[in-house]
């Protein structure tokens, strides 16, 4: 049997911390604007950290497990 947990939370978060794609912070004219669909490197670097964050919380801290099989 396989952990498939990382796997699962990296993608998740991946897709819902891409800059520009849900939402982007900080934006281009507002503090977060949704759905624009483009970034800066500002906002890459925030969304960067953002990930880092979560993905030490989900795998580290709680140490979420998915196994299939």
């Amino acid at each position: 049997m396989s952990d498939w947990g990382p796997v699962f939370v990296s993608f998740v978060l991946f897709v819902v911390l891409t800059p520009g794609l849900l939402f982007q912070l900080p934006g281009r004219s507002r503090c977060v604007e949704f759905g624009n669909f483009q970034t800066s490197g500002a906002a890459v670097l925030i969304h960067s950290l953002l990930y880092f964050a979560f993905i030490c919380v989900f795998l580290l801290a709680v140490k979420l497990h998915l196994y299939l099989g």
